[in-house]
């Protein structure tokens, strides 16, 4: 079955419990890592997934908390054999970025490196990141303090949908990402530039009239319960903080 698992669940300040935000969607044949950061080997083997299985990594936005692991994945993957290509996605104004750091690792002159094909994507309101039988991906700009991507993935075989914020002041991108998905995920690091509250996360759920909500990239100090009432004095759907290797059957 087709799910989804919270990799990481903290804002930018992680704890022993909470790893920095990143999640994967594992579908029978495609592997879609969403981010990237702490130790990829050792947090995808705590989910039970290999990561050379990984078959598509897709960055929201240029920020250590997301892209930071991004060169020990390119490693590890070489390391352990990867020869199958992996698929690169983000903006420009992310990958750019990312080519440069690994031209300071000499990544050209890796041996066997196996293709990595980037994917710039263009900063339109649901681009079509890619499709395949399992799911069909999208992306839209959100306001954050760089450009930055929220998604939507819609999954065919069992009419299931799901959003994903990414690091977001709310926003009207993420209200129309989001209409009537069965799954909102939206960060709730607190009512400041370029991010949302609890109860800022709530509205944008109402809005788009969401079925269930989850809470990431959070304070890993703020009590759980607090969280979700914040939450809930904007919505009235379900309410869920997630928390590190939580899973979400799609």
């Amino acid at each position: 079955m087709t799910h989804l698992i919270f990799l990481g669940t903290s804002n930018a300040i992680p704890d022993e419990q909470h790893e920095n935000t990143h999640l994967i969607v594992v579908g029978d044949k495609t592997r879609l890592l969403i981010d990237c950061v702490g130790n990829p080997l050792l947090r995808l083997r705590q989910a039970g997934i290999d990561m050379l299985d990984v078959t598509d990594l897709l960055l929201t936005h240029f920020h250590p908390d997301h892209v930071s692991a991004v060169p020990s994945l390119l490693m590890q993957s070489w390391l352990l054999g990867r020869s199958a290509p992996l698929r690169l996605y983000g903006l420009a104004h992310t990958l750019d970025r990312i080519e440069k750091i690994m031209q300071f690792y000499d990544w050209e002159s890796w041996p066997n490196f196996y293709p990595v094909e980037l994917h710039r994507l263009p900063e339109d309101e649901m681009a079509a990141v890619f499709e395949n039988k399992e799911m069909h991906v999208f992306a839209s700009p959100v306001h954050h303090l760089v450009p930055a991507i929220g998604l939507r993935i819609e999954f065919p075989a069992s009419g299931r949908t799901l959003a994903y914020s990414c690091d977001t002041e709310p926003c009207s991108e993420v209200v129309r990402l989001a209409q009537r998905v069965d799954f909102l995920i939206h960060e709730a690091t607190g009512a400041m530039y370029g991010h949302s509250s609890a109860a800022q996360a709530g509205a944008i759920a109402a809005q788009a009239q969401a079925e269930t909500l989850y809470l990431v990239h959070y304070n890993p100090k703020t009590p759980s319960d607090l969280l979700i009432s914040q939450a809930r004095e904007t919505y009235k759907g379900q309410v869920t903080l997630a928390t590190d290797l939580m899973h979400i059957d799609l």
